[in-house]
């Protein structure tokens, strides 16, 4: 095989200029700035070139800060005007960002560490409205959850599935991700949960994001958070937990009806909800199915499995308000996404409040990788707005090309026949 280089510097990312100029055109570089405000003028770089630049190394296949100085730092410097800093100016960044931790105190007199970075949230809310995702004065749908972020940081305490970490709640609107809080690892969910989604819910309310229904997991099933969700939703649906005395209730049921959800049949049946609010009209959505076993009920004393769904949402079907529900499992893959597309499985950083930064600001990038990719999608027939990272990496960015300058302006050369000029962005 004869071997014939070619004495100039070609990307093999140059997609990621296309990414790049995005950011810049929709005018998050300054929305950032103007946000977080000026760094010290002596350090360089901007929170902008900060938060830009991380967002490219996971655009073109990183997974690290470092990665931008070992691997992709000289083409991204190739970008005409884009300023690239070190790895180390990278995480000076995130921990200038981040807020100090605020302790609470149980009932049981234990403290737990919560990390609440307002200012960083609501930049993200902020990115959203910027890009048209989210639109001001809207009503829009709501998901919560509690994950664990295994870790083996300074501060990171064992959690309930034995490894260290911690335990963030996560707010989504569709696919995006709206509202981040970080809290200590061995926190129980539901405590001080209601302090947390009032948190959420006040930042969308002052960025005019309405919320029409709001839907949780048995973690958030508890009479103060209740009223909370209530009280920001027009609706709301949380899994309940069994207890006797919903048990004893259930169990004098008379009327159950069939229903298929997803090819299988299911009894369901709905009754008044007074556990928590004697006065209030809520209602309990009941489905149940002949266990698999012959263990015996230990609250209804029957071989049914049940699952119950508070609500109140009193003109639905219970097939409806479970078939409902039963979707927010797409929020609970936000997870997956974020450790494997966008480094949450990899924390940067030594201390809780200096990772929530980090939480947040590559959230920030995931969203505006859903904006991104949709553009792409309506050029690329073999990108979908559903296409995951790596393969948008193959398919967009990993393209040979090299800036050139040429009749007073940069032009970007590409070794291609994609249409990559009839992006609209």
């Amino acid at each position: 095989m004869k071997l014939h280089k070619i004495p100039t510097h070609v990307s093999p990312f140059a997609g990621i200029s296309f990414v790049n100029d995005a950011f810049n055109n929709i005018g998050l570089t300054q929305l950032i700035d103007n946000e977080l405000g000026t760094r010290v003028k002596t350090t360089g770089f901007s929170y902008s070139d900060i938060i830009r630049n991380l967002t490219n190394i996971f655009f073109s296949g990183g997974d690290c800060a470092e990665d931008i100085q070992t691997h992709l730092g000289k083409h991204l410097k190739s970008i005409p005007g884009n300023h690239v800093p070190s790895a180390d100016t990278i995480l000076r960044g995130l921990k200038e960002l981040a807020t100090e931790n605020t302790t609470y105190i149980s009932k049981q007199k234990k403290s737990y560490d919560f990390n609440v970075n307002k200012k960083l949230n609501s930049l993200n809310i902020k990115s959203l409205l910027l890009t048209g995702q989210l639109k001001a004065d809207t009503y829009y749908d709501f998901d919560y959850d509690n994950q664990i972020i295994a870790t083996e940081k300074y501060d990171a305490k064992l959690t309930y599935k034995h490894t260290k970490g911690y335990c963030p709640g996560i707010a989504t609107i569709g696919n995006k991700i709206v509202y981040i809080e970080n809290r200590d690892g061995n926190a129980n969910v539901k405590f001080e949960q209601a302090s947390t989604l009032t948190r959420a819910y006040d930042l969308l309310n002052e960025n005019g994001i309405q919320i029409n229904r709001s839907r949780m997991d048995a973690g958030s099933y508890g009479k103060e958070i209740i009223e909370v969700v209530s009280a920001n939703s027009k609706m709301f649906y949380i899994r309940a937990n069994k207890c006797t005395e919903l048990a004893m209730q259930i169990s004098q049921i008379q009327q159950w009806d069939t229903v298929e959800i997803n090819y299988r049949n299911y009894e369901v049946a709905s009754i008044p909800f007074t556990h928590f609010f004697a006065d209030k009209k809520y209602r309990l959505v009941i489905m149940r199915e002949k266990s698999n076993d012959i263990q015996i009920d230990m609250f209804t004393g029957d071989a049914f499995t049940y699952r119950s769904i508070l609500t109140n949402d009193h003109q639905s079907t219970e097939k409806e308000v479970i078939e409902y529900y039963n979707q927010r499992g797409g929020s609970e893959k936000h997870l997956d996404v974020m450790n494997n597309d966008f480094g949450w499985k990899h924390l940067p950083c030594s201390f809780m409040n200096e990772n929530t930064a980090y939480l947040i600001i590559m959230a920030m990038a995931k969203n505006f990788y859903n904006y991104f990719i949709e553009k792409v999608a309506t050029v690329f027939e073999d990108i979908m707005p559903t296409t995951r990272i790596k393969r948008f990496i193959f398919r967009f960015i990993s393209v040979a090309g090299k800036w050139v300058y040429s009749g007073r302006q940069w032009v970007l050369k590409l070794y291609t026949n994609k249409l990559y000029e009839e992006l609209a962005i």
